[in-house]
């Protein structure tokens, strides 16, 4: 299978970065992942039938003191199908109880374009003069035969399960990671970091 035009033009990674100033503080962050689908493993699992989760995990930790210090966290999913009737690419983020459809395309190309377009997760920026700095995690995952029920359920907007409080809607996907076919990846799911510059809001 051919690479597409965007995972050709470089290896996979992800990036965070500040906004600039605004009124006086700064220090909001931007997220980034490139060339997520250059992976040959990925692309053709995602042809099989697989979908793809891409786990988002935004960071925030003090460098003030003389350890680094986590203060908050946010988590989200960004789950990638292949429809081989339709020859369509589905993308859907997940975040807490909030499904958002990304879009459906015809090709992996506009897909990697829309995850690699800077984007400001809903994050508040601390206050103060202490030193901070923000570290992003994504880990790559192939869902199971087992967890296309769940996908399924989740896409079409079932929340029902969360709000009879059998689970909650956060980690729905998370508390079924167990059954991810890791194998399939060589063993590994993948696994990218970044980090920001150390910054002082004020």
């Amino acid at each position: 299978m051919p690479l597409s035009r965007a995972a050709a033009q470089g290896p996979s990674r992800v990036e965070v970065s500040l906004t600039n100033a605004v009124g006086g503080q700064r220090g909001a962050p931007l997220v980034r992942s490139m060339h997520i689908f250059s992976d040959r493993d990925i692309r053709e699992m995602l042809h099989s039938g697989f979908p793809a989760r891409l786990h988002y995990r935004l960071e925030l930790w003090g460098a003030s003191g003389f350890f680094d210090d986590l203060k908050r966290q946010i988590e989200w999913d960004v789950i990638v199908r292949y429809n081989p009737l339709k020859r369509r690419y589905t993308a859907t983020r997940i975040e807490g109880d909030r499904v958002t459809a990304l879009g459906s395309f015809d090709s992996l190309d506009p897909v990697e374009e829309l995850l690699s377009h800077p984007t400001q997760p809903a994050f508040a920026v601390p206050e103060g003069h202490d030193k901070y700095y923000y570290n992003l995690v994504l880990d790559v995952q192939m869902l199971s035969v087992s967890d296309l029920d769940e996908v399924e359920r989740w896409l079409k907007g079932d929340v029902a399960p969360a709000v009879r409080g059998q689970k909650s809607p956060g980690t729905a996907l998370g508390q079924g990671a167990k059954t991810f076919i890791t194998k399939l990846l060589g063993g590994q799911d993948k696994h990218y970091e970044a980090r920001s510059k150390v910054f002082r809001p004020r």
